[in-house]
């Protein structure tokens, strides 16, 4: 089976896992967590990608855990840490895990050079020893163990906030490390709320971050049936926190990887999609979402999204509902809209 450049390079060092308690968390893309399970004595995963967790849960020699906080108390000695493109989530979950499993827990960090995975030992600095073991694929592996009291984690801590003054419409919004668009308001989304229709009935915010488009759905428009959706578990605990300080109340916040679990049917599908995962751009949600759109909206539904315009959406919107319009742009972005 092919793996990703940082789980070739995990798997050159299987010699710190032999008989472990392993956890793995961070940027996960492959199921090498099953293969390291014929290495380590158990094999754990935390994660907050909702499409990972679906994957690696069918697997019976692993543990698999979602969510924005790991809450279950597991036996683990030893932390395999794939780092994210973020520093500022790179440094929550070392924070999360670190607290929850003490001193005395070591730890590996992999992950690619342009990832940014030099920045681990500055941030592992105060917790103890961090040793780059290997440097192979572009990628860094380190070795590391907590020898001092951890920092305290408090989920809340975390959180930042920032007002918007939106469409008639002023909230603060709430969001965690690692979500779109973290402490900062898009300017896609900007276009789009600038431009929504009138909405009606049961809407969703697909690809919601920090609720940002859902929370001024449903300030301008209260009777709407909203529901919120994310593969990102730190997305979804910032939209609910969004929703939470400005008195607002969706109908539903539902982790998905892309239609997953949801049912619809939907009178809106809203979306300001997502086209990087990870380190590379990645179209290939968006464009099922689009694919699918049909199935999933009523007799006269809509799909409205806004798109940086150099990419090439119109024809798949054309190929699933027909006639696609621009309903409003910029020089970076357009707003397309098709109905069922």
């Amino acid at each position: 089976m092919s793996y990703c450049a940082a789980s070739q390079v995990v798997a050159r060092q299987s010699e710190f896992f032999e008989n472990r308690k392993v956890l793995i968390a961070g940027e996960l893309s492959d199921t090498f967590a099953s293969e390291l399970s014929q290495t380590a004595q158990t094999v754990s995963v935390f994660t907050t990608n909702y499409g990972f967790y679906s994957d690696i849960e069918r697997f019976n020699n692993i543990s698999s855990y979602f969510g924005a906080e790991l809450t279950e108390a597991l036996d683990i000695d030893m932390i395999l840490l794939y780092w994210p493109k973020a520093k500022a989530e790179a440094d929550y979950l070392l924070t999360m895990l670190l607290n929850k499993f003490g001193t005395g827990v070591e730890i590996c960090i992999v992950g690619e050079n342009r990832s940014g995975v030099r920045s681990a030992e500055k941030l592992f600095a105060e917790y103890g020893p961090l040793t780059k073991y290997d440097s192979a694929r572009r990628c860094s592996f380190y070795w590391g163990r907590c020898d001092n009291t951890p920092k305290a984690f408090n989920l809340s801590d975390w959180f930042r906030s920032y007002p918007i003054d939106i469409a008639g419409v002023q909230l603060t919004v709430r969001s965690l490390p690692g979500v779109f668009s973290h402490g900062e308001f898009d300017k896609g989304s900007e276009l789009l709320l600038n431009n929504l229709p009138k909405l009606h009935g049961k809407v969703l915010d697909f690809g919601c971050g920090a609720g940002v488009i859902g929370a001024v759905m449903k300030a301008k428009y209260p009777t709407i049936d909203l529901e919120l959706c994310d593969i990102s578990a730190l997305a979804i605990e910032s939209a609910k926190e969004t929703f939470k300080v400005n008195n607002l109340e969706a109908s539903k916040f539902t982790a998905t990887d892309v239609y997953k679990t949801l049912t619809g049917p939907y009178q809106f599908l809203i979306s300001n999609p997502p086209f990087h995962a990870g380190l590379k751009t990645f179209y290939a949600a968006t464009e099922l979402f689009i694919n699918d759109a049909p199935q999933y909206l009523s007799h006269n539904g809509q799909l409205v999204i806004v798109a940086n315009s150099f990419l090439q959406y119109p024809p798949l919107i054309e190929a699933s509902l027909g006639e696609c319009n621009i309903t409003a742009k910029t020089n970076k972005f357009n707003i397309y809209a098709a109905t069922k």
